[in-house]
């Protein structure tokens, strides 16, 4: 697991602090659940995600572009 140092607030520092507590979890696991929240997730999860989607949409992969294409091309015209 990767390391990262960040500069906080004092302010900041002490309100993470006191949420962690609270929440009875770490700094690290709020941190963590605030990521998911914004949605950074690995690329692999992604990559897991459009899977399923694909799946459940029944449409193959040269389906499931055109429908993409057609749908960006859609918005950009609006």
């Amino acid at each position: 697991m990767s390391r990262l140092t960040i500069t906080l607030s004092d302010e900041r520092h002490r309100a993470l602090k006191e949420a962690a507590a609270h929440r009875g979890r770490s700094i690290g696991e709020i941190i963590e659940a605030s990521l998911d929240f914004y949605g950074i997730k690995p690329r692999t999860s992604a990559a897991d995600l459009v899977a399923r989607a694909r799946a459940q949409s029944g449409l193959d992969e040269q389906s499931a572009m055109d429908l993409a294409v057609e749908e960006t091309r859609a918005e950009r015209q609006r």
